[in-house]
């Protein structure tokens, strides 16, 4: 897997990684229908090469519906309808850079693009949001996320909730860039009132970049 390839080997070798795949395998034989498909669990490292990383997006775990999940946090597989917070960031990537807001919510451009489509958790069960929390994903991404820091230079940051914001501690600040805001859902729930809308921050991320800025184009 590209540039990944000797983060991903190291990881693997560890123990925590060995009893999350003896779990995972264990629930695929008890027959419980898992998220994202087995070979798309590592989308993001797959189509965003560690050398290209501009932005971080950080997401909790996978959507849990039939065809909704292929390994990007916050994205959808094509033909899938939108969900709510994915329209949410849409709406604000057509007010911060008057691009047109997408029909589609597969953010595969975005990846190929230099960013990194994230979630701290990266399976989940049908129907069973968060049930693979504390199976041993954290470890794995928190590691990613210092690897990141450590290793790269002026990468934007993104962290939208309580949830992604705790990740902060693993991030260089003097090398890197966060950007924090409410998550794009809480925007259903307070009547477009949170403070995730108008929040920027996909000029904010190009501005910081600048020549090396991100097309976000989809």
């Amino acid at each position: 897997m590209n540039s990944w390839k000797f983060f991903l080997e190291a990881e693997y070798t560890k123990q925590y990684f060995k009893s999350l795949s003896a779990f995972l395998g264990a629930r695929s034989a008890e027959g419980v229908v898992i998220y994202p498909p087995k070979d798309e669990i590592f989308s993001a490292f797959e189509l965003t090469p560690f050398e290209i990383i501009k932005v971080v997006i950080l997401g909790q775990d996978p959507y849990h519906g039939e065809g909704q999940a292929h390994g990007l946090c916050f994205s959808v597989q094509d033909g899938c309808k939108i969900p709510p917070s994915l329209r949410n960031i849409f709406k604000e990537l057509h007010s911060d850079l008057g691009l047109p807001i997408p029909t589609n919510g597969n953010l595969t451009k975005w990846a190929q693009n230099g960013v990194f489509l994230l979630n701290t958790i990266l399976t989940v069960e049908q129907k069973t949001p968060g049930a693979h929390n504390q199976k041993g994903w954290e470890t794995f991404t928190d590691a990613a996320i210092q690897h990141i820091s450590r290793h790269q230079e002026k990468v934007v940051f993104i962290l939208w909730g309580a949830f992604a914001q705790r990740k902060k501690a693993l991030i260089d600040l003097d090398k890197h860039l966060v950007l924090e805001a409410p998550h794009p859902a809480a925007e259903v729930y307070a009547g477009g009132k949170a403070g995730f809308f108008g929040s920027k921050p996909f000029s904010k991320a190009n501005d910081y970049l600048d020549e090396n800025a991100v097309d976000w184009q989809l």
